[in-house]
């Protein structure tokens, strides 16, 4: 796919939304759908949440909806998009601790949500523009979920039962602490396992260090190691990211850094991958849909790639 094309796609895209948004105090077609896709996984959260007892009026159901395009590009691989979307359906009847997620469930394994980390997603064959199969299997994730809290501890603790892929039963495990170092200095430490009846053993740890200089800036470095063993191919893996990120009003935000992700071996340490990169994140005519283009330069020592530009674009509606 040629960049007229690749403009081509966006025009389609952004152009009905574009009209529907040219005036934000009228309420357009646009406005109405995402108001009644809204209300009905309200609806369906109150509904779910009924079956579990007598409901609070005065605290119902609820849901939150994430739906994504990612489309990529680089040289080698051309022109890919891949289509999200990840929900939670907040069930309160069940002393505020249940919840019912649904979707992509790699996007719970990101530290961060504005600045972008890639390496959890598959990436295409060369010259396939969009993979339905994958898209299919990658968001096709059902799960209940008890979240609570070890208050003296300062742990909080998430277990997710459901399948994944349509076959893979799987019970997951996620803990995070927060430690304030100092009035500037914070830092986080994540560990997540997961046993599926198919993908069998996936591990990572994610490690954050932030220093915010004040309300709007800060300095973070990410580091986090990954483990995954399907009983036929065992995989250790690792990454880190040092970047500055802008804080701006209406949800604008600005960061920039260096990548570096290689892998671990019983033979060697190896570095794959290291650049830099930088990420705008943004509302566009709307608070509830946004626009995340990236731009790296980044090499890939194991395909025998030298550094080159690469770009990354995520449009995501939140209902």
């Amino acid at each position: 796919m040629n960049i007229r094309n690749i403009i081509s796609v966006y025009i389609l895209l952004f152009l009905p939304i574009y009209s529907s948004y040219a005036n934000e105090t009228h309420q357009t077609w646009v406005d109405e759908s995402h108001t009644n896709v809204s209300g009905t996984l309200d609806s369906w959260a109150s509904e779910i949440d009924s079956w579990f007892g007598e409901t609070d009026p005065n605290e119902p159901g609820s849901a939150v909806l994430r739906i994504m395009l990612d489309s990529e590009w680089n040289r080698y691989d051309g022109y890919s998009i891949k289509p999200r979307i990840r929900g939670k359906l907040r069930l309160p009847t069940l002393k505020r601790r249940f919840s019912l997620v649904f979707g992509d469930d790699s996007l719970d394994n990101e530290i961060s949500k504005n600045h972008l980390n890639k390496n959890y997603s598959k990436p295409l064959k060369k010259d396939t523009i969009y993979d339905r199969k994958q898209s299919t299997e990658d968001n096709k994730s059902l799960a209940i979920r008890w979240s609570d809290s070890i208050k003296n501890l300062g742990i909080h603790l998430k277990v997710d039962l459901g399948i994944r892929s349509g076959s893979d039963i799987y019970l997951r495990f996620k803990g995070d602490k927060e430690w304030q170092l100092s009035n500037n200095v914070t830092s986080r430490l994540e560990t997540i396992y997961r046993l599926g009846t198919k993908s069998k053993h996936y591990a990572q740890i994610n490690w954050e260090n932030k220093y915010t200089e004040n309300s709007r800036r800060f300095f973070a470095n990410q580091l986090y190691l990954g483990y995954t063993n399907n009983l036929k191919s065992e995989n250790i893996y690792w990454g880190n990211s040092l970047y500055r990120q802008h804080n701006y009003s209406n949800y604008k935000s600005l960061s920039y850094g260096i990548a570096v992700t290689g892998k671990l071996t019983s033979h060697q340490f190896s570095i794959d991958r290291y650049g830099p990169f930088i990420n705008w994140r943004q509302p566009i005519w709307r608070k509830w849909l946004f626009i995340q283009p990236e731009v790296n330069f980044y090499n890939n020592s194991e395909l025998d790639r030298k550094h080159h530009i690469g770009a990354f674009f995520r449009l995501e509606a939140i209902f």
